[in-house]
């Protein structure tokens, strides 16, 4: 079955320029599709013309009828005095109703015993079990700490959250919605470590349909299964997750060059034989017939483009050798603000060439250690030791510049004293040409200011490259130049990031900045994911609390009594069953994840609930039925 199907679809802003030009293709139930495309190809467009927020110019998107579809980038209106619960909340409307329905139909059992009223209550009670009515508390709980929302944000005013924050409540509300189809514009942005690892495992154990739009390379590794490219106005077609597209679009790519070069060889040399031809064949018509039939020959032969791709970077890092083994060492490094101690008593010798990723959760003092290793800030207890041969280059997470008003080849006129041309000749190995160099800087794109400020930073040859957030904000293909001259620095490397596919490529020891201290690992930051897997704590069984008798009184004697007290076990006895189903399936699933800690705890405190919940309806069954 077909649950996005977009058929032929033209958009453009400006009359004549198309930004989707005939777009077709068809997302199939279930799919975990990926939407590609460079800044500006349409990929966020379409999406809007999905979710009916835009319209199109020319075309058909069809949705599956009764599908609910959700847009992560879509925040609903929401009354001024909502705060951040009430938006969780809302989520659960159709609960809610059937819940008030529910008081008010036990509230008539009791005085009336009809078939109907009896009819009425168990079908809004099965309704309202089906949509987790029993669980709300639960399911909102495990959503909202997942993505890591405070509870402060909880009770704040909707409208006073920034953007980012309402982008991740609506998430949380969306995802509490079981919407059949979800859109993702962007999901990880605004998200730490922590959260994005969680809602990667929502996603990619989703049962429903998925099109996401990201920069995340390594969310989409994990969490799509096909890929759709935006190019030129219309779809190309991938099977697999991002790395899959990857290897493919180059293959491709290998393929169509060979093909072109093949046949603009065959056309050279039937070229050359039509010109001799013709050459000869003045004043005979025989020869000067073969020569045109050559030609047209030709015309049909070509039939293949050159394919297009980026020129990579021709800009490389000069670099120093160490005239020792160590680049640096921490002795005893402690550093407080305003009477919070950020760490304290660290030890650390980094030798040359090592690729060093260092993580944290926001506020743990990652931007304040680089600054202490750049000699910025002074330590308040310990002193950190620099190789004599330490020369630093330093890519910052907002780069900014003194004049913005110049134009980029000014910049580098001004600041690093070189001739006009010597400007142009470095700009130009970053991929700035032809009038390019005449913008202003402040019109530059992130990707660009990050490709300026690299160019400026590799005038020196340096052997200690430190980056800070590197790839924040930056589209794919801006993220993989980054890589490209990364891949080219041989010496010491310093980075903080949270792109997991960026630690993933480079880093060879990680640092992670948590509780005062660095915890330390020599190795590739996969081993270390596994690491911290298999040493985390066993979960501790949650213990029941005692159970109380219910009372008897609960169980109306009106209800007890009546003719409909079968109905009423039948009841319950469904109920009881759909329980021990749902915990046989839990008992099943500890065992397929038997060595995630996060989801057993999850699946521990899960059953605890169940086993309550049955407790309880075994308790009214025995009163139904005695």
């Amino acid at each position: 079955m077909v649950d996005i199907s977009v058929q032929k679809i033209e958009k453009a802003f400006e009359e004549g320029n198309n930004i989707l030009d005939g777009i077709t293709f068809d997302i199939n139930e279930g799919e975990h599709v990926a939407l590609l495309g460079k800044n500006g190809a349409g990929k966020t467009t379409l999406f809007k013309i999905i979710a009916g927020e835009i319209s199109e110019d020319k075309g058909d998107i069809v949705i599956a009828p009764g599908k609910k579809l959700g847009l992560i980038s879509q925040i609903p209106v929401y009354p001024p005095d909502y705060t951040g619960e009430d938006v969780l909340r809302s989520a659960f409307r159709r609960v809610y109703e059937l819940r008030e329905k529910m008081d008010k139909l036990e509230t008539q059992m009791a005085t009336d015993s009809s078939e109907k009223l009896l009819n009425d209550y168990d079908r809004a009670a099965a309704e309202f079990q089906s949509l987790g009515g029993y669980n709300l508390d639960f399911e909102v709980n495990r959503v909202v700490n997942g993505l890591g929302i405070p509870e402060k944000q909880r009770t704040q005013l909707f409208k006073t959250l920034s953007g980012g924050e309402k982008t991740r409540m609506n998430l949380a509300r969306m995802i509490l919605e079981n919407t059949d189809i979800l859109l993702l514009d962007e999901p990880t942005n605004h998200l730490d470590m922590n959260a994005t690892e969680w809602l990667e495992e929502y996603v990619s154990s989703f049962k429903g349909t998925v099109l996401i739009i990201s920069h995340d390379r390594y969310f989409l590794d994990r969490t799509v299964t096909r890929t759709v490219e935006i190019l030129n106005g219309k779809a190309e077609f991938y099977k697999g997750n991002y790395s899959d597209y990857v290897v493919e679009k180059e293959r491709r790519y290998e393929e169509q060059l060979k093909r072109y070069e093949k046949e603009q060889s065959e056309a050279k040399r039937l070229q050359a034989a039509a010109d001799r031809l013709y050459q000869w064949g003045t004043g005979n018509k025989r020869l000067m017939k073969k020569s045109f039939a050559i030609e047209s020959r030709i015309e049909r032969l070509v039939k293949t483009e050159r394919p297009d791709k980026e020129k990579a970077l021709s800009a490389r890092f000069g670099s120093l050798e160490f005239s020792a083994d160590e680049a640096f060492s921490m002795k005893g490094i402690s550093k407080s603000f305003d009477g919070r101690t950020l760490f304290s008593g660290l030890e650390l010798t980094v030798k040359g060439g090592e690729r060093i990723a260092l993580l944290g959760d926001n506020g743990t003092g990652k931007s304040t250690l680089i600054k202490l290793i750049m000699g910025e800030l002074k330590p308040d207890t310990g002193y950190i030791k620099r190789g004599p041969s330490l020369k630093t280059a330093y890519l910052p997470q907002i780069i900014e510049f003194a004049h913005p008003e110049r134009t980029l080849v000014d910049t580098l006129i001004y600041e690093d004293k070189c001739t006009p041309q010597t400007a142009r000749n470095r700009l130009g190995a970053f991929k700035f040409s032809g009038e390019d160099v005449f913008k202003s800087v402040r019109d530059l794109s992130g990707g660009e200011l990050s490709r300026l400020k690299m160019c400026m930073l590799m005038k020196d040859s340096v052997n200690f490259l430190i980056l800070d957030e590197p790839t924040n904000h930056l589209d794919i293909a801006s993220r993989e130049w980054i890589e490209d001259v990364v891949s080219e620095f041989e010496e010491t490397l310093l980075f903080v990031s949270h792109d997991r596919y960026f630690i993933s490529k480079f880093a060879t020891r990680i640092w992670e900045l948590s509780g005062g201290t660095i915890h330390d690992f020599r190795g590739t930051y996969e081993q270390y994911r596994t690491y911290k897997a298999e040493s985390a704590p066993a979960a501790e069984p949650k213990k029941p609390e005692a159970k109380k008798e219910k009372p008897k009184s609960e169980i109306s004697q009106k209800q007890k009594n009546s003719k409909n007290a079968a109905k009423m076990a039948a009841k319950l006895e469904r109920e009881i069953a759909a329980l021990e189903k749902e915990i046989s399936e839990i008992e099943d699933k500890k065992e397929e994840f038997a060595t995630d800690y996060e989801k057993l705890l999850e699946l521990d405190n899960r059953k605890a609930e169940l086993d309550e919940l049955l407790e309880e309806k075994l308790m009214e069954w025995e009163e139904v039925t005695q």
